[in-house]
């Protein structure tokens, strides 16, 4: 079984690359943003299937556990997977996991709010102590309450979840006393600045 490759991105295509490895070129289906011709490495799922042998390639151990852990749910195969950790950074993720955000893992291409639910179900428990995102990490609670009230607010204003969220986890977390009336503002001055 391949466990680690690497090599130079000879061909991108779409959720896919050929990655030449000493003159062979694997075909490895990956979430990562790659440029063609640079050099890289990637840890490999090899997923076997009765009609297929892929190869999916991570950036990071920690993406391939996750990406593990999304397969391991009921219902999410190697291709929704692959959807939701091009769709939502893996802090991003595994945070919306932890505090229960059903509408930010439903961004992603071919989930729906169930499926989203679902996949909070069963990793909850695994995502939330283990989790290697600070946002989750507060000591009175103030992430799970006040982001999703902020998120809402935002949102209400036009803007949408996945270019806000991390802004908003960041204030949530650098702010833990601040309430809902002070995070918006303080907010809104981040997304002006940003721009």
């Amino acid at each position: 079984m391949i466990g680690k490759l690497q090599g130079i991105v000879d061909y991108i295509g779409d959720g896919f690359i050929i990655l030449l490895v000493n003159g062979v070129g694997y075909k490895v289906f990956t979430p990562e943003y790659l440029t063609h011709k640079s050099t890289i490495e990637l840890w490999i799922e090899t997923v076997v299937r009765e009609d297929s042998i892929r190869l999916f390639g991570f950036s990071t151990i920690a993406s391939q556990n996750l990406f593990n852990m999304l397969t391991g749910v009921s219902g999410v195969g190697p291709k929704v997977a692959l959807a939701i950790m091009g769709t939502i950074k893996t802090d991003t993720l595994m945070s919306a996991i932890a505090t229960g955000d059903a509408k930010t893992i439903a961004t992603a291409p071919g989930v729906g709010k169930k499926m989203a639910e679902k996949i909070i179900v069963e990793l909850k428990s695994k995502v939330g102590s283990t989790s290697a995102t600070t946002f989750t990490q507060t000591t009175d609670g103030a992430t799970s309450s006040a982001l999703p009230d902020l998120l809402m607010a935002l949102e209400a204003l036009g803007y949408k979840r996945l270019d806000i969220i991390e802004m908003a986890q960041k204030l949530v977390n650098s702010n833990p006393n601040a309430d809902i009336s002070k995070l918006v503002p303080m907010a809104l001055k981040e997304i002006s600045t940003a721009r």
